[in-house]
């Protein structure tokens, strides 16, 4: 068969990637318009309003128990996430941010060990001791300068996605039937929250309303939050857990390559270096899921 089930997830997959990779181009050209605060309140807002309206529209039950550890996500991956990502991008490049955002992945294999008992091993170990060279070689600690604050913020931001994640997974534990669509709803609404309180108490500049802001807002509420949504369940029911890691590792290169092109972005030597690094200790993770995933 030409178009097998998973030949079309594993496309779904890719698309997702390029929508995510190209979102950091998108974000970091609406922040001449708007300040952060105020982009990521509306971005997750009505991100968060769009896809309670995908959960009446499937007729998803929009009621969910376990609100306190749902809330706790949002608090960390919507509010802790996007917020720090925005006040990355502020002075940070779109490439490099996407990066180290996406070191999610080490960060949960480090916090897995001491918070779920689950201790490294396989390709884990050659991957935790690249991604942990190359964080080093981008944050060059032996020359405080530059844009280093943004490259923390984005190093964070990636924490706080990681223990979202770790807290996903202690509930999955406890409530393997919950519908993933309605908890990405109420964590949306519940991590805008503070987003909205912040940019409507942060002093901004009065907001800019161009069609590249206007087009950026719409990006991440409609490709941005919905397709991708639709694409992620998609491949998530038909694809092993580690060839969906993948988008963690594709991601990140379709942000590099954009923020190049569109941006004309160009990391020095250290940060191509490290980037290339985690970009390695990335794959091995997706290697590491991919194995363990086919071992029966």
């Amino acid at each position: 068969m030409p178009h097998s089930p998973s030949a079309r997830a594993l496309a779904a997959l890719m698309l997702l990637a390029v929508i995510w990779g190209y979102n950091w181009v998108v974000m970091k050209i609406a922040l001449v318009d708007i300040g952060p605060f105020q982009f990521g309140a509306l971005r997750t807002l009505f991100g968060a309003l769009v896809l309670f309206g995908l959960v009446v529209a499937l007729r998803r039950p929009v009621r969910i128990i376990e609100m306190r550890a749902v809330a706790l996500m949002g608090l960390l991956q919507t509010t802790g996430f996007t917020g720090l990502i925005i006040l990355a991008l502020v002075s940070g490049g779109a490439g490099k941010t996407a990066v180290l955002a996406y070191t999610m992945p080490f960060w949960v294999m480090l916090l897995a060990w001491p918070l779920l008992g689950d201790r490294l091993h396989g390709w884990q170990w050659p991957s935790a001791v690249a991604t942990l060279v190359g964080l080093l070689c981008i944050l060059d600690p032996l020359h405080l300068a530059g844009d280093l604050l943004s490259s923390v913020l984005a190093t964070l931001a990636g924490v706080c996605w990681a223990l979202a994640v770790i807290v996903a997974k202690r509930l999955q534990a406890r409530a393997p039937d919950l519908d993933v669509l309605a908890i990405a709803a109420w964590q949306s609404l519940i991590g805008a929250v503070p987003l909205v309180v912040v940019a409507l108490w942060w002093p901004a500049e009065p907001i800019n309303w161009t069609p590249s802001l206007i087009g950026a807002l719409l990006y991440n509420i409609v490709p941005g939050t919905v397709i991708a949504w639709l694409l992620w369940l998609y491949a998530l029911r038909r694809l092993s857990a580690g060839t969906t890691s993948m988008v963690s590792l594709v991601t990140p290169v379709i942000g590099v390559l954009s923020a190049a092109w569109q941006l004309g972005e160009r990391p020095g030597t250290g940060e191509l270096v490290g980037m290339l690094l985690i970009g390695i200790g990335l794959l091995l993770l997706s290697v590491e899921a991919w194995r363990r995933g086919r071992t029966p």
